[in-house]
């Protein structure tokens, strides 16, 4: 009964008296089957090692920020390709990125130069990533969300795959 023998079906009187001989606790298994099926187990070391799993199961999972970038209709392109840089680090990171065009005064009636930008910028990282939501507009600022792409195999098949772009290129 002990040391996860497979045993005989018992009593429950039975079951209790092996369960106060050997110090050990009664766990039930299964209780829809017939007859229940219950375990001889020492119950604080079990949830002990429940509890020591669930932490490494979290400490391996990813959680998924999201991270801002900023910018203005009027943004030059050296401050266009800072942003841009940023966001691509944030996507190969596996997080998301929300991008926001703010408008200000007399550029609200020009809201087609920001979608625009919000265009190319999703253009410029369609390889990191793809928006999850068509681009829109909240009051006084143009945003959309950007999700990382799916993780490749490895960093040696991206410079493979890069150098067999450049002799098409020539």
């Amino acid at each position: 009964m002990i040391d996860g023998e497979d045993n005989e079906v018992v009593s429950r009187e039975e079951a209790e008296r092996l369960s106060e001989e050997s110090g050990l606790d009664l766990v039930i298994v299964s209780l829809e089957s017939s007859p229940p099926v219950v375990r001889l187990v020492d119950y604080g070391k079990y949830k002990f090692e429940a509890e020591k799993k669930a932490r490494e199961a979290k400490k391996k999972q990813h959680v998924v920020d999201v991270k801002e970038v900023k910018m203005g209709v009027r943004i030059d392109q050296h401050d266009y390709d800072v942003k841009k840089e940023r966001a691509k680090l944030f996507l190969e990171a596996g997080n998301k990125v929300k991008m926001t065009i703010r408008l200000r005064g007399r550029e609200m009636q020009h809201t087609n130069l920001a979608f625009d930008l919000a265009n190319r910028f999703i253009v410029d990282l369609q390889d990191y990533g793809a928006p999850d939501s068509p681009v829109r507009l909240e009051g006084r600022q143009i945003i959309v969300y950007i999700q990382p792409a799916k993780q490749q195999k490895s960093s040696g098949d991206k410079n493979n795959h890069a150098k067999d772009e450049n002799p098409q290129i020539e």
